[in-house]
């Protein structure tokens, strides 16, 4: 009978590998493109400043399904967006470790996000179908400015070159441990 476990094929599950920048936002919401940006930077700066072998940046609008599919398979996921808290210091950063299988709260209502649906949604419902990321690494910059318009504020502007170092220093670690053990390591480091 279909759909039966005597008739299913076995499907060897690949290891991850690799490392995904995602670059989370919206260009056209001024502080809100600070995602792009920061990918639009490392990639200007690969040239000089090469990634290993294995390391994709991408840019995502936030769409949970788009982000899915960016972090399928990576042993690391990088994430870079633009958080708007009510009192905003623009441009101080902050980084957060996630392990596979720890999960955010969603956001409550008021939220600081211009995406209908947030990074903790799209968390929720890749844990959900078993298509989560691996460990994971949040950068949020604080912004100060969401509306329509291109440009990011200077204070945003003047955080990207030290992000974007954080960011290189987090995948040459990652790939430096690999590389040293043979394995891919489970949790990122704090």
């Amino acid at each position: 009978m279909p759909g039966d476990a005597r008739t299913r094929k076995w499907v060897p599950v690949k290891p991850l590998a690799g490392t995904a920048v995602i670059g989370i936002g919206n260009e056209f919401r001024r502080d809100d493109g600070l995602g792009w940006a920061a990918i639009a930077l490392l990639r200007a700066r690969k040239a000089q400043r090469p990634l290993p072998s294995g390391t994709d940046l991408a840019q995502c609008d936030g769409d949970p399904g788009r982000l899915i599919g960016l972090w399928e398979g990576k042993a690391l996921t990088l994430v870079v967006d633009a958080c708007f808290p009510p009192a905003a210091q623009p441009g101080r950063t902050h980084r957060w470790c996630v392990a596979p299988g720890e999960m955010p709260h969603p956001a409550a209502a008021g939220r600081q996000s211009t995406h209908g649906l947030g990074l903790a949604e799209a968390l929720c419902l890749a844990d959900r179908v078993g298509r989560g990321p691996g460990p994971l690494i949040v950068y949020a910059v604080e912004g100060a400015d969401r509306s329509l318009g291109t440009g990011l504020t200077p204070a945003v502007a003047a955080a990207l070159p030290l992000l974007a170092l954080r960011i290189e220093a987090d995948v040459r670690r990652h790939d430096e441990r690999t590389r040293r053990t043979g394995f891919e390591p489970r949790s990122p480091e704090v």
